[in-house]
């Protein structure tokens, strides 16, 4: 084996091993805060290189020719970037969040108008769904995010946000835009055929990319933990709360599309991309925020196994 081969696969076993490895990450995080504070200047890096990592695998040619029912799809992007926005300040209005718990208003709110996460449609697809309108989605759905999320930071964040609207709406499209340019490149380069048939080692790379953004989220959880164990579990819960309500939500609105579609769409829209607003704020959050987003890789990584059971009702073909 030469020595260019060894590390392919090692990379290659990694990423056989699926979100099993991505799961444990969250606690290692946990466990090893030292490496999270080393790793936490470099969260906004990991993101493009995870960003970079998803476009590569999108094929345009294959998109175009998967758009079968624009009316689900146009439905579906309009729902994630427009309406859940509102349902998320409805709920927080309603509870008075911003009064009463500002820094945690301003990381659902974040929560909120991010985009879906690059990672759902390979964790519908492990569920057993197809997704292929779920990687439709997510491209419309970022495509849109450096103009809803601006339009929803002046009418939800303005002056609680540590940047302006605009300049969080420039540095999302910088991000999305500088991200897919070099996935575009690469893929010019290395062709097509050789992204596909490196998905085992493209899968690890992502893994040992995550590792960056996982441990350091979670750098702070053990401390807090320690002095403050009711909040941290409070917070815990939340994040499984508004989770799994963004989930039953767009599951009833979307069992005209079929029963499949609709978990595979609802599945899509309560995993958001908070690592892409980390990154467009500089990670210049408050300490509560930091938590929140900490707390919510939880249901994010763990959500795949615990809803298997519901997946199958909803005609996943998921084995385990």
């Amino acid at each position: 084996m030469s020595v260019l081969q060894s590390p392919l696969a090692g990379l290659a076993w990694l990423g056989r091993q699926g979100t099993g490895v991505i799961a444990v990450l969250v606690f290692i995080g946990i466990a090893v805060p030292a490496v999270g504070a080393v790793l936490k200047p470099y969260v906004a890096e990991a993101i493009f290189a995870l960003l970079c990592i998803a476009f590569l695998r999108v094929d345009a040619a294959s998109l175009r020719g998967t758009l079968r029912r624009p009316g689900v799809l146009l439905a579906a992007t309009g729902w994630t970037m427009l309406v859940m926005p509102l349902f998320f300040a409805s709920v927080c209005m309603a509870l008075d969040v911003e009064g009463r718990f500002p820094d945690l208003y301003l990381a659902i709110m974040l929560q909120a108008i991010a985009s879906p996460m690059m990672a759902a449609p390979a964790f519908a697809a492990l569920m057993g769904f197809d997704a292929t309108l779920i990687l439709l989605t997510l491209v419309a759905s970022t495509a849109l995010t450096p103009l809803t999320a601006t339009f929803y930071a002046y009418l939800f964040l303005d002056g609680t946000l540590s940047l302006s609207p605009i300049a969080l709406g420039v540095k999302l499209l910088a991000i999305l835009a500088g991200s897919a340019l070099v996935a575009a490149v690469i893929r010019r380069f290395a062709g097509g055929e050789a992204v596909a048939r490196r998905k085992d080692e493209i899968d690890g790379l992502n893994v040992l990319v995550l590792v960056v953004f996982v441990a350091a989220v979670m750098e702070s959880v053990a401390g807090t933990f320690a002095a403050a164990p009711l909040l941290a579990t409070a917070i815990g819960l939340l994040a499984f709360v508004i989770t799994f309500a963004v989930l039953g939500v767009t599951l009833l609105a979307f069992l005209w599309a079929g029963r499949d579609r609709a978990f595979a769409l609802a599945f899509m829209a309560s995993q958001r991309n908070m690592g892409l607003m980390l990154a467009a704020t500089g990670g210049v959050l408050p300490d509560m925020a930091w938590l929140y987003f900490a707390m919510c890789q939880f249901p994010i990584y763990l959500s795949p196994h615990l809803l298997k059971p519901l997946a199958r009702r909803f005609g996943g073909k998921v084995g385990g």
